[in-house]
């Protein structure tokens, strides 16, 4: 506990001095301590990612498949299975080291050098090469490099929010503090990835690395659970469920030939036959693609998708935990109110109109003088802020005005100072303006007040009365109310060869108050209001002050009237089931330390709510790994990134609302894919078992299942994937976190459609019988085929017929049928009949009557879908 212990102590307990350490005792300390960085996780290696994809129940039961049918004789057969299984493993291989790689970039460190005492001089080092008991030098725009103790503080001023959640920048001091405190208390240390935003200071490196406050921040994500997303959850449940179903099937099939009469081989072929129908070999790779196709247009929506699965969470998302600084509101201090003191009568109402104006100018140009001048903030010529963001709000505010602070810096130069100190919780400058001395002097409202003597009052001084006193310790108060950060401004008169002290600052003349905050984005109203249509409860969680972040959340949606705000003292006072009877009701919470982040999205987990969660400080990170989706930003830490799903790069709460839709449009393409698919394999099934029974020759080699399997399915699948949003997507309610995948309404959207398919092909196949069995399995084969292509235009929408939505609405859908069906038709060349069983008695009367049992399957699943929709 260095805070605890004074300068002296702490240099002797590091065995240092105010002249640093020695080149020598520094390499010493290294290789005992080892180097100033984060330790990168360990990466899983690629081969135990590429056998991970064969734990797959459906991947199982297609290799046992092609083993068998190794065993049969059927080489070409198994060599397909076995190529399209393998091919599956790679691009999730390829996906998984994408996503692993994608921001390996920032984990560098952000802070490449230190300047630092060693050996009694001043120089530049690599960051990396702190080590504890190292002299470092803080300037304004400095970041920190590792934590410290504060030795010698200069009006010192650090921004911790991506470490405390503080927002305000803190008021560092080398004063020892003898009480336990929090983190966010302790104004006597500097923690790494900070940065100095104002005066000037020297630290002792207390510690380096993981031993930081950055460190121990990360270690708590090892302890934080790495959720599965709802589809993950649901697609493997459903081919553990899937693959049970087909081996018991399959197990029949072969039981029912066997006892039949049948012999060993044909009877295995015909339950590989089930197994290969049933089995949607490209499903995996489908959802991957429609994933993928998803983080580009999420990309375009300034959101980067860092695993696939995020992108279809977001769809089932009813928890949003956000953050306020940055994410809600634009993290930018802006004046938003001026008040000066005007005491004009009803008699001034004509004549004295442009004298009020013109005496108003004048408190007016005393208030923009004061504001600039004295103000240490600056805009360097790279555009970059650099200082205080109170004091920079006070320039951008001027240059909003059109005035230019540079020029007027340059023109009223300043002759002394006293700077700011938290005791007095004032700050004065002495400028030559014009041809007189005038000290200005900024700071707390109270203390200003109490300071001041004289008023400004219609241009004029006047004696700073009563009245005018209860006027502005009335506005100052409304300001307040309104969580505005409020500062009076005064000014003073003194002599030219006047040398400024604290004894100085009273006697004053008030100018006027100046109120600021960190305003919300305007988009974000609509997105919470669009946010709170669909369903879904938008919590704050800031490290605020739970004053400012009620007036934020009241002010765009987020708290009403009846809802509950807490910090994180009074969060850590309740046990989880008092937590869990209160939760739905608390909208804000304040002051909020890691674990108080990482139990609020465990709470609602205990609920079976879908919870993201956003940040962008490493105090931010275990509770990102924690959700069930972690947002990061686009400016935040690398830790913060690297624990998230996603990452905005625009920062804004809007975005996530935008990828909500685009999340919940991808769940609904990727269920119209799976009832693609599924209808098409049933209808398969439906062949398969109806010939069984019915003593008719099996009507599908494998090799046209795969081939129907792979190619002609694939292609419409990914194009439904693409479809565009449902009318009234967002005015849909969070589907439940526990729904299968195939609900009801697809369970039975599968049977009619899978049973009308079954029902055109054995008719297909009966009237091919009546000229030989290899002509009505051929033209089961071309029924099957066209019905599952055609199928594409009533699966597009569940709510509208293909007619009504148009079919060039979806121009891959368009492309993906005209593909399909020109390699359907390469099975009929000469060369391609014998690999495909398709016998030179199959003419093109055969294919008219596929064609037109294939047209009326398509056109009853549109009349179904009529009848429903009535």
């Amino acid at each position: 506990m260095f805070y605890k212990k004074n300068t002296q102590e702490v240099i002797k307990l590091l065995n240092s001095s105010l002249n640093g350490l020695s080149k020598e005792e520094a390499e010493e300390r290294i290789k005992k301590y080892g180097y100033n960085e984060l330790k990168e996780k360990e990466k899983s290696s690629v081969i135990k990612l590429f056998l991970e994809t064969f734990k797959d129940p459906l991947v199982i039961i297609l290799l046992i498949a092609a083993l068998v049918q190794v065993f049969l004789g059927e080489v070409i057969e198994s060599g397909i299975i076995l190529a399209v299984v393998t091919l599956n493993a790679i691009l999730s291989v390829v996906q998984s080291k994408k996503a692993e790689g994608s921001l390996d970039s920032l984990k560098k460190l952000s802070i490449p050098y230190t300047k630092v005492i060693r050996d009694n001089e001043k120089i530049t080092i690599s960051s990396r090469e702190l080590v504890v008991g190292d002299i470092v030098l803080l300037e304004a725009g400095d970041y920190v490099p590792a934590d410290g103790r504060v030795i010698e503080s200069q009006s010192l001023k650090i921004v911790e929010g991506m470490i405390t959640g503080e927002s305000e920048p803190i008021l560092k001091t080398e004063e020892e503090i003898p009480l336990d405190s929090p983190l966010g208390d302790q104004k006597n240390m500097v923690f790494s990835g900070s940065m100095v935003v104002y005066g000037r200071g020297i630290f002792i490196v207390t510690n380096t690395g993981m031993n930081t406050e950055v460190g121990k921040i990360a270690d708590l994500l090892d302890n934080a659970e790495g959720k599965q997303t709802p589809l993950q959850q649901k697609l493997d449940e459903f081919s553990k469920k899937l693959g049970i179903g087909i081996c018991l099937l399959s197990a029949m099939i072969f039981a029912v030939q066997v006892i039949r009469g049948g012999d060993l081989a044909s009877s295995f072929m015909f339950a590989i036959a089930i197994a290969v129908a049933a089995i949607p070999e490209a499903l995996s790779s489908i959802v991957t693609i429609v994933l993928a196709v998803g983080t580009n247009t999420m990309a375009k929506k300034q959101a980067i998708v860092r695993k696939l699965p995020a992108v279809e969470t977001l769809g089932s998302t009813s928890v949003i935990c956000t953050d306020k600084t940055g994410t809600l509101t634009q993290n930018k201090m802006t004046v938003v109110e001026v008040y000066t003191y005007e005491n004009l009568s009803l008699a001034d109402n004509v004549d004295g109109h442009e004298i009020a104006i013109t005496r108003s100018s004048i408190q007016d140009r005393y208030l923009n003088l004061a504001s600039i001048l004295c103000n240490d903030s600056d805009v360097n010529n790279d555009g970059i802020e650099i200082g205080d963001p109170t004091e920079i709000a006070l320039i951008n505010y001027a240059a909003l005005n059109k005035i230019d602070y540079k020029i007027l810096r340059d023109k009223y130069i300043r002759i002394g100072e006293i700077p700011f100190d938290s005791d007095r919780k004032l700050m004065s400058t002495v400028n030559k303006v014009d041809d007189e001395t005038i000290m200005f002097t900024k700071g707390a409202p109270d203390v200003i007040f109490s300071r001041c003597k004289y008023a400004l009052s219609n241009g004029e001084v006047v004696e700073f009365d009563d009245e005018i006193l209860r006027e502005y310790k009335q506005i100052n108060e409304d300001f307040s109310n309104q969580a505005l950060r409020v500062l009076a401004f005064a000014t003073k008169k003194v002599e030219d060869d006047f040398i400024p002290s604290i004894e100085d600052e009273n006697e004053l003349t008030l100018i006027g108050l100046m109120a600021m905050i960190d305003p919300p984005r305007e988009e974000v109203y609509d997105a919470v209001k669009n946010a709170k249509n669909s369903g879904i409860k938008t919590i704050m969680i800031t490290g605020d002050h739970k004053t400012t972040a009620m007036a934020i959340a009241k002010d765009i949606g987020i708290m009403e009237s009846d809802d509950l705000a807490l910090t994180g003292a009074e969060l850590d006072e309740l046990s989880d089931s008092k937590l869990d009877k209160i939760l739905e009701k608390v909208s804000v919470y304040a002051r909020v330390s890691p674990e108080n982040k990482i139990r609020i999205v465990r709470a609602w987990q205990r609920k079976d709510k879908v919870c993201a969660m956003t940040g962008d400080g490493v105090n931010d990170a275990p509770a990102l790994k924690q959700a069930d989706i972690g947002i990061g930003m686009g400016s935040g830490t690398e830790v913060a990134k690297d624990s998230s799903d996603m990452v905005l790069m625009d920062d804004n709460f809007a975005t996530i609302v935008k990828a909500v839709e685009s999340g919940r449009t991808i769940y609904d393409n990727i269920k119209k894919s799976i009832t693609y698919l599924f209808s098409g394999n049933l209808g398969g099934i439906i062949a398969i078992v109806f010939a069984l029974f019915a003593n008719l020759p099996n009507p599908f080699t494998t090799i046209q299942l795969l081939f129907i399997n792979l190619v002609t399915d694939s292609l419409p699948a990914i194009a439904l994937g693409l479809e565009k949003p449902e009318k009234g997507v967002m005015n849909m309610p969070v589907r439940d976190s526990k729904e299968s995948i195939l609900d009801k309404e697809t369970l039975k959207t599968i049977g009619i459609r899978g049973s009308i398919i079954g029902i055109v092909t054995i008719i297909a196949q009966y009237i091919g019988m009546k000229s030989s069995p290899e002509l009505g399995c051929a033209m089961a084969f071309l029924t099957l085929t066209l019905s599952r292509i055609l199928q594409t235009f009533p699966s597009r929408s569940n709510t509208q017929t293909a007619l009504k939505l148009g079919f060039n609405t979806n121009k891959y859908a368009l492309g993906a049928v005209g593909v399909c069906l020109v390699m359907l038709f390469t099975t009929l060349l000469p060369f391609m009949r014998g690999i495909f069983a398709i016998p030179v008695s199959f003419g093109l009367d055969s294919f008219v009557i596929c064609a037109v049992l294939a047209l009326i399957s398509s056109l009853m699943m549109e009349v179904v879908k009529l009848i429903k929709i009535k």
